[in-house]
């Protein structure tokens, strides 16, 4: 009995010093971890930079300060950490190749944070949909179209096509086609659809609207209409004065042609 108490005696005075030692090095390792975290959410906050972005990152942070701690704590106590290591990067590197999708997804993920083609609550056009932006997400971008379906897009798929961002500008210009028949007076028909515009408070005067004939079709003369307005007030302002031009027009007795063929039918007589 003696020998064995004396065994654990020794056993005690060798380890726990370094099980002590261990301890220690976990309990520092975890408040340093917070502190790195917190620093650079700080840092990351001040850059400006998406909550979304600042709260992975912070966490990834802490979660590889966390595993350095944990893997010198065990090399205190005597485990043999190398195996450990090369085990954990073998499985890192499965996982890598595993989720190639999903890590090309992250890292266009950080790309749109960073550089930000568009924002929460844009409408925007990109890989091959268009919609509203919701949320601009690590992996994803959910967007909301007009007739108010959620539409989930990759990242990656996002950032690989072109993406119009239609609420990037504060103002935006309305291209409108009138079409008026030959018949009627080309300067009273430009006068009124001048005189509409001017009507129309929500068009902006500087850039000042442009209104001309744009082609002779075949069955009439095109006008262009081009008005600059606000870009929130982009849908609306097209709506009114397509129904005021419309009301315009026939009140001033212009026509608005339909398109026409003329067929001649030819008798041969035998």
């Amino acid at each position: 009995m003696e020998t064995i108490g004396q065994k654990l005696l020794d056993a005690l005075k060798l380890y726990g010093v370094k099980v002590l030692f261990a301890l220690g090095i976990l309990l520092v390792g975890w408040f340093v971890a917070r502190m790195i975290r917190q620093a650079l959410k700080n840092l990351m906050r001040k850059a400006h930079l998406d909550d979304t972005l600042v709260t992975f990152l912070a966490s990834l942070s802490h979660t590889a300060v966390m595993i350095l701690v944990i893997i010198t704590a065990l090399g205190q106590v005597g485990l043999q950490t190398t195996s450990f290591v090369a085990v954990l990067g073998a499985a890192g590197l499965a996982v890598g190749l595993a989720l190639q999708g999903s890590l090309s997804n992250f890292a266009y993920g950080i790309l749109m944070v960073l550089f930000k083609p568009f924002r929460a609550g844009d409408y925007i056009e990109g890989a091959g949909v268009g919609g509203l932006v919701k949320a601009v997400g690590i992996f994803t971008t959910e967007l909301r179209s007009p007739d108010n379906k959620t539409i989930i897009v990759p990242n990656a798929k996002m950032m690989g096509d072109n993406i119009v961002n239609y609420s990037a500008n504060a103002t935006r210009r309305l291209e409108l086609k009138i079409c008026v028949s030959f018949a009627d007076d080309l300067k009273k028909a430009k006068q009124v659809l001048e005189s509409v515009l001017e009507a129309e408070p929500r068009v902006l005067k500087d850039p000042a609207p442009f209104v001309g004939v744009f082609a002779l079709s075949d069955y009439g003369v095109e006008f262009t209409v081009r008005p600059w307005v606000k870009t929130p007030e982009y849908w609306d302002v097209r709506f009114a004065l397509l129904e005021a031009i419309k009301t315009r027009l026939d009140a001033e007795g212009i026509t608005i042609p339909l398109p026409q063929q003329v067929v001649h039918l030819q008798r041969n007589e035998e």
